[in-house]
Formats: structure tokens, sequence, C-alpha cells
């Protein structure tokens, strides 16, 4: 048996600088994508790592499986999940995938976003992203786009990503 998952995530920039007592946090802007942190002038405003590439791969993953979605497993409201390592998320979510008896034939991830340029940071995405799901690197696809200057994304308010998955049935 053969199952096809989706899922997309959306998180907002934030200046951290601008936070009350923090004078120094320009240099400590990043946002994390596929567990890789990018230098950017801005952050993502989450209630975990706010990573959006494996929040959307996740998300892909329980529904290809009907299991739910990540804000059922990791509620916001759970102080637990607070700054949580969405690579941790995401190697849980593949456990219960494999618990049902499948296992990720590919995964096909889309990123929309103006800036930070993901180009250079490309192998370390799929990297990462085939470890935590044990399987090769060729077989996770991250792809970067942008929107034109169309959108929140295009207005550099946030990013995007969209994931699709085929698991089988092991």
């Amino acid at each position: 048996m053969i199952r096809i998952g989706q899922g997309i995530d959306v998180h907002a920039f934030y200046d951290k600088s601008s936070e009350s007592g923090n004078q120094d946090s320009a240099a400590q802007q990043f946002v994390t994508l596929a567990g890789v942190q990018i230098e950017h002038s801005h952050s993502l405003l989450a209630h975990s790592d706010g990573d959006v590439v494996l929040h959307a791969l996740a998300d892909a993953l329980l529904g290809a499986l009907a299991l739910g979605d990540i804000g059922q497993h990791f509620p916001d409201t759970d102080d637990a999940n607070e700054g949580l390592d969405s690579r941790v998320l995401l190697r849980h979510v593949y456990d219960l995938v494999q618990q049902k008896g499948y296992k990720l034939i590919n995964a096909d991830i889309t990123v929309a976003c103006e800036r930070p340029k993901l180009a250079k940071h490309n192998l370390a995405m799929r990297t990462n992203i085939a470890q935590d799901l044990a399987t090769d690197v060729e077989n996770i696809s991250v792809k970067a786009t942008t929107t034109e200057k169309l959108g929140f994304t295009g207005r550099q308010e946030g990013v995007l990503c969209s994931a699709v998955v085929l698991v089988s049935k092991q």
C-alpha cells in the first residue's frame, strides 16, 4: 500500500532586537530551516523553533496516515513544547509512521520566501532530513522559490513551506 501526504506551514518574521533589554541581538538573528540555522535580518515567530520546513514535513507524514497534525501532537499551549527543536518533533512523527508499518519513499519540499536565499544551504537541509528519516539524501528534495514580491512572503513578512511525501507499507 502506498499513501501520499501533504503539509503546509507558515511563520512570520519578527525582529529580536526590538525585544525589551535586548540590545545586541541583531547578530543573533537567524531562521532555522530543516535544522539549519541561517543568518537573517529577522527570526521566525513561533512557540517552537519555528522550522517551517520540518513542520510542513511532519504534517505531510501525519496526513499520509490520517494521524492528525503536529498541533495535536505538539500543542503550542503546552509549555514543554516552547523552543522545541523541530528535528525532535520530526523524529517522533516518523516513529509514529514506522509504528504503523510504513516507511518514507520520498519527500518533495518547497520553501517560499524572498529572503534569506537558500541555495547554499540546500544540501545541509536535505542531509538533516535524510538523517532524521533514516533514508538516503537522494530521497529528499528541497526547493526554494520566491513569490515575485507578491503576498506576505513577497513583502518579506514570513516564510511558507509546502511538503509532499510518499510512504509505503514496509
